[in-house]
């Protein structure tokens, strides 16, 4: 597995467990770049989805995915606040291509007051059993989703005061004037 280079745009790519692409992100500049950890930022960058159907994101946007933990966080700024959504999902791999991991439906949506809500579980149930997500997976999905409640709750790591507009400034640093 790679690393990105800080300072450079990639592609982020969303599959399903049986292999299909499901959502490609155009570009996201990468803010910081470890073997366990990248942050990147976008702002109206283009998704296209797996019908080939494409959309701009409406406001800038700071991602964080971790190799260790199987859910990612991106960091919405709007005029009211941050708000976030978080995938249950793969650890990220980098390659040439692109950075990947596996969506597995089940999302939770955090408001600016921290708040939030578990979404998609009958999406993540039917893919389940259409798929057959091995007992291990499940059960590590169902983990982080717990693990993942619990940072919120401490506002740890993109949840943490300031985590957000500290990496958008830096993403900032990088916008042509």
């Amino acid at each position: 597995m790679g690393v990105p280079i800080e300072g450079e745009t990639i592609q982020i790519h969303s599959y399903k467990h049986d292999g299909h692409i499901h959502r490609i992100w155009d570009s996201t500049k990468v803010l910081k770049a470890t073997n366990s950890l990248v942050i990147g930022g976008n702002d109206r960058t283009i998704v296209t989805e797996s019908d080939g159907r494409t959309w701009l994101t409406r406001e800038p946007a700071i991602c964080y995915f971790h190799s260790q933990y199987w859910f990612n966080i991106i960091g919405m700024l709007r005029e009211d606040g941050i708000y976030y959504y978080c995938n249950i999902s793969s650890p990220f791999i980098y390659d040439d291509e692109a950075l990947k991991y596996i969506d597995y439906d089940l999302d939770i949506k955090v408001f600016p007051d921290m708040t939030y809500i578990l979404l998609d579980e009958d999406e993540y149930e039917k893919h389940r059993q259409q798929m057959n997500y091995p007992t291990v997976i499940d059960r590590i999905l169902h983990n982080n989703v717990e693990h993942l409640k619990n940072w919120i709750r401490q506002r740890k790591g993109p949840f943490a005061p300031d985590f957000i507009d500290m990496w958008y400034e830096r993403y900032l640093t990088y916008r042509q004037p």
